[in-house]
């Protein structure tokens, strides 16, 4: 081993710590507290992920991630970091000053080179010592940077990781169908946004790529306007607005979502202007927890994302954390709902009102009124009907994050072609399903 490895020994200790020893607390730039939060894998599991072989499957991992995305920043300072750790110094200060050059906003890239270098005179013992020999600055205004990114650092690598340890699929995903388009899921915890995109009707959807984000100062879901909070729930991109119409502050551009949705209006929350947008473009990146509730890409990420977002109609999925589950078990989540959804269809068509009704929540309500004022229309239509069709298509299904009020709840989309012998109707409508512990699923909402 050489010197310079050896002095590096400390260094990589401070930034590749176990994950079970991955809380802490620390503040940002802007001061604001960032919580402890749980880990994203085991401290073994983690282990397991950092010696010789598996540093060198990542680094095959990520030249494959290159080859497909040239020159894509956190792969190429990822990279540089098993580079080092696997004791290839030269490549990993090669990778690094070539990657300043190209992305010169990237601060954490500075940061990493700048330990690099040091490493080479004396012992580096924390993310960061190679910028605070420097003594520039205020010394407790630098300290907050540095933690900022030293957290930035973990949550890149940590996400990246894990995800590599696991082949899973996100349960909060229980239906991706094609005319959907791709699928845009946020793990908060995890500060990283999945793109997900489908293979069929009955096949878990394929990541297509995933990317770190930034999001709320503080941890927890929004709940009213003002609170800095990122929400967690189902949401759709409605919109894109270009640099040319919005402040720096916001990059490249911003793609809006439906914050508040119908079931947040409902459950009392406020707020509003819920973005995934771009970072100012003097920087490449932000510390973990850093907006005001919004979901903040780099710029070169959120260009990258256009090619699959279509506005009124993508999905993002915002979770505290993304439950991954074996596609077993994502299989046999998927024909519950599917099974609920056959049985009020048949149920409908078979014009036994009260056994239709029946499908539907204590709670339920919708554009008309709650669920009295809906069975009252329902029976009254139902004296006029001799026979009635139904027919759902380009379903797709999304579970919320968390329970709503002790409930799972799943939305579904879908196309509706209904025929009776006085009426017929093409229309896109949209579910909200609920389940209080082993109970059925009852239809909490239903409209467009």
């Amino acid at each position: 081993m050489t010197a310079g490895s050896r002095r590096l020994r400390r260094w990589a200790a401070a930034l590749l710590v176990p994950a079970a020893a991955l809380a802490w607390l620390g503040t940002t730039g802007a001061g604001h507290q960032v919580a402890a939060t749980a880990p994203a894998m085991t401290g073994q599991a983690l282990e397991g992920r950092l010696g010789e072989a598996a540093l060198r499957r990542t680094l095959a991992e990520l030249d494959a991630r290159l080859e497909r995305l040239p020159g894509d920043p956190e792969a190429r300072l990822l990279r540089a970091m098993v580079l080092f750790k696997l004791g290839r110094l030269p490549e990993a200060r090669a990778e690094l000053d070539e990657l300043v050059a190209a992305a010169p906003g990237f601060g954490l890239a500075h940061v990493v080179r700048g330990d690099l270098l040091l490493a080479g005179v004396e012992a580096v013992s924390d993310v960061g010592a190679g910028i605070r020999v420097l003594g520039l600055g205020d010394p407790g205004d630098a300290e907050r940077r540095l933690e900022a990114l030293r957290a930035e650092a973990r949550a890149r690598l940590q996400a990246y990781l894990a995800r590599n340890a696991t082949e899973r699929v996100p349960l909060q995903l229980l239906q991706l169908d094609p005319a959907t388009g791709p699928a845009l899921l946020v793990d908060k915890l995890h500060n990283r946004l999945y793109v997900f995109e489908s293979t069929g009707p009955d096949a878990p959807p394929r990541l297509v790529r995933d990317v770190y984000v930034s999001i709320g100062k503080l941890i927890g879901d929004k709940q009213k306007r003002g609170d800095l909070r990122t929400p967690e729930g189902v949401y759709r991109v409605t919109t894109w607005i270009p640099d040319e119409k919005l402040p720096d502050r916001y990059g490249l551009g911003a793609f809006p979502v439906n914050y508040p949705n119908l079931l947040d209006r409902r459950r009392g929350k406020t707020g509003y202007g819920i973005w995934l947008h771009g970072t100012e473009k003097r920087y490449y990146s932000r510390p973990p927890r850093d907006s005001e509730g919004c979901v903040v890409l780099a710029n070169s990420d959120l260009a990258a994302l256009r090619r699959w977002v279509t506005p009124g109609r993508t999905p993002v999925i915002i979770a505290s954390s993304l439950d991954w589950v074996p596609v077993e078990q994502w299989r046999a989540a998927r024909a519950e709902v599917l099974a609920a959804l056959e049985a009020w269809r048949r149920d409908w068509e078979s014009l036994d009102v009260e056994r239709y009704l029946s499908h539907y929540d204590a709670d339920f309500w919708s554009g008309t009124g709650d669920l009295a004022a809906w069975a009252a229309r329902k029976r009254r239509i139902a004296r006029q009907k001799t026979f009635q069709k139904v027919a759902l298509s380009e379903l797709s299904l999304f579970a919320y994050p968390r329970p709503v009020d002790g409930r799972r709840v799943v939305v579904a989309w879908f196309r509706q072609d209904y025929t009776s012998n006085n009426y017929r109707s093409r229309t896109r409508k949209r579910l909200y399903l609920a389940r209080g512990g082993d109970g059925p699923w009852r239809i909490l909402y239903e409209g467009r």
